[in-house]
């Protein structure tokens, strides 16, 4: 923890006042535009947010927001910007990890359409395993590693409504 200038108080770090969805609606406040855009569509009933992709996506834009305390990619040469990062593994590859291993795993099955499309990266395999595409919005963008990483573990079960794709 790290003492502010402006009181006596303990400023808390952000992993620490945000472990929620709710604290990051709380640190961003109720006038921030992506919380009034959420709000809005939740508010709006049936036709509002009725795919939980699309709820996910909402809610994790307000969560990398709060994360970030202000700082938003430009998007320059020089400007690094990191994401959440999720793997697929085999069933043969689990076989071979040990339990240390195994411990931060999160497994979620998939559909096979022209190969296979399953997880959180949405895989796509048209030739073989070795070609693999995800795809993240700036949105999603975090200002460090560690926020990412943070982010990803924290609100993993958001990740997988977000990327995985749902009859």
């Amino acid at each position: 923890m790290k003492a502010t200038k402006k009181s006596d108080e303990i400023e808390m770090k952000v992993t620490e006042r945000i472990k929620t969805f709710d604290d990051a609606c709380k640190e961003l406040g109720e006038n921030h535009p992506f919380v009034l855009q959420y709000n809005t569509l939740r508010d709006a009933g049936a036709n509002g947010i009725d795919c939980p992709d699309i709820s996910a996506y909402l809610k994790l834009r307000i969560i990398c927001a709060a994360l970030n305390e202000g700082w938003e990619p430009k998007f320059t040469n020089d400007e690094y910007r990191c994401y959440p990062w999720f793997r697929l593994y085999t069933q043969e590859d689990i076989d071979r990890m040990d339990e240390e291993e195994r411990k931060n795993l999160v497994l979620w099955g998939g559909d096979a359409v022209d190969g296979a499309t399953c997880g959180l990266a949405s895989a796509v395999s048209n030739r073989a395993w070795s070609h693999s595409l995800a795809d993240f919005g700036s949105r999603h963008a975090l200002k460090t590693r560690e926020l990412a990483i943070y982010c990803g573990k924290q609100f993993i079960d958001l990740w997988c409504d977000f990327y995985i794709l749902r009859k």
